[in-house]
């Protein structure tokens, strides 16, 4: 096919994946009650939403679909923890996934990490990668009349960090308490805290002890497969009781040492030692012991997420066109935030560049030969930096650029992947750029069994 086909194949590949399905409308609000929270906010299309106006909650991340941007989390709430079932959720297009006090991807958390989660309403329900619920989902008490807000209708995503990326966006540590042991296994009793002790506290030592211990404690447990991180050193439970820091059995207090942790869940073996609810206790998979331990793991997840965007592309969204003749145009488009300035840096006046329409969930919408073979081909005219303050998931970054062949998927308010020349062009797996216009139904977005290949079963 010659590369004028390939190009109008790709303006009719874009304008499928532009037009929304017919879908049903978003669910009504409900009547108010005494018990509805404040109305949920629904971000615009084109704007970043403001943090502020966030639902936030946790939960424990079950199932990942890493190419859509997407998965399940068990949403802590009241009742038993165990018994909630998986909570869908999708990242928006600009949400920022923070892990280790690093950028990163979803493939990159474990299953069973606790997360912290900002969230929305879906922007617009009729392209919602997840299930769209019922507003008053988040009040409903689900399951044994004991559970509620296990299925917050806010399932956009914005913001989700593990527990010492939380810890370090907020300026808070974990305060250990009473250390209890049996068999390379027990609990911790901690306590999260302010760094500082508050701005107040930092001035008066006896402000600072009161807040420590007026701090809620909170029991966790731990096993012989708890990591920890002293420096450049990766120790285990057997270690620090061989080092003669922990007793091999028994109790002892641990005096307000401060760490970072690294929290998840899971199933508990219950001994002697195991009292409590333990159907809600969480599970200590990771302790740092000091900043250069948890900023080496920032490190490597860093340059983890930079090799991955190199070779996904940056993305951004479409904030103006100016058409000029005969397919020429200027785009201007902000770069989304959360990455390593490295990256950002790639972005300069006068370079050369390529940049390929994508999908709400951050697919390229083709790439069967490589996303570069469908983009266009253009020069970066000027980058401007932010002079003010900046909305979560937007770097304020806004670059213009020049092209002799705008595509259908460069329009206002879409989202785009952009690539520097110095970054290497490579190809995607299937899984992760749309079809072609012929196969690709918006209804494709909820799995089901068709994804999977049909096979011929043996006998």
């Amino acid at each position: 096919m010659t590369p004028l086909r390939w190009r109008w194949l790709a303006v009719l590949l874009l304008a499928v994946s532009a037009a929304p399905a017919a879908t049903a409308a978003a669910p009504e609000k409900p009547a108010a009650t005494p018990e509805t929270k404040a109305e949920p906010f629904r971000p615009e299309m084109g704007k970043f939403p403001p943090l502020e106006k966030a639902h936030v909650y946790r939960g424990q991340l079950v199932f990942v679909d890493a190419p859509n941007r997407r998965g399940s989390l068990r949403v802590q709430a009241t009742g038993r923890f165990n018994n909630n079932p998986p909570h869908p959720f999708a990242m928006l297009p600009f949400g920022i996934i923070q892990y280790h006090g690093a950028p990163a991807d979803l493939r990159d958390i474990p299953l069973g990490t606790m997360l912290h989660v900002r969230a929305f309403l879906p922007p617009d329900p009729r392209i919602s990668p997840v299930p769209v619920l019922p507003l008053d989902s988040t009040t409903k008490k689900k399951f044994f009349a004991e559970a509620a807000g296990i299925e917050p209708a806010e399932n956009h995503v914005l913001l989700l960090e593990d527990e010492p990326s939380h810890c370090r966006r907020e300026g808070k540590v974990w305060k250990l308490g009473e250390l209890e042991i049996k068999n390379n296994a027990g609990t911790i009793v901690a306590s999260r805290v302010p760094k500082d002790g508050g701005a107040a506290a930092a001035a008066d030592a006896k402000a600072s002890q009161e807040t420590i211990q007026e701090a809620i404690q909170e029991t966790m447990n731990f096993d012989a497969a708890t990591r920890i991180w002293r420096g450049r050193e990766c120790l285990s439970v057997k270690d620090l009781i061989a080092e003669g820091v922990w007793p091999a059995e028994g109790k002892k207090p641990l005096g307000g040492q401060t760490v970072f942790l690294g929290i998840a869940w899971k199933p508990k073996v219950i001994s002697e030692i195991e009292v409590g609810n333990v159907f809600n206790r969480f599970h200590i998979s990771d302790i740092w012991l000091d900043d250069a331990a948890l900023d080496r793991a920032a490190d490597n997840q860093t340059e983890t997420h930079k090799a991955f965007i190199r070779s996904r592309w940056m993305p951004a969204w479409v904030d103006a066109v100016e058409y000029g003749e005969f397919g020429k145009a200027t785009v201007i488009a902000t770069l989304f935030g959360g990455m390593d300035s490295s990256l950002y840096a790639a972005f300069k006046k006068g370079t050369t560049a390529h940049m390929n329409g994508a999908e709400y969930t951050l697919k390229h919408a083709a790439g069967h030969y490589g996303p570069a073979h469908m983009a266009v081909h253009g020069r970066i005219l000027d980058v401007t930096q932010p002079s003010g303050d900046v909305p979560l998931g937007s770097s304020g970054i806004q670059i213009r650029f020049q092209t002799d062949g705008i595509t259908e998927g460069l329009r206002i308010g879409r989202v785009v992947r952009i690539l520097p020349a110095d970054w290497p062009k490579g190809v995607l797996p299937r899984e992760e750029f749309v079809g072609d216009g012929a196969s690709y139904s918006r209804e494709d977005r909820f799995p089901n069994p068709d994804i999977f290949p049909k096979y011929e079963l043996g006998q």
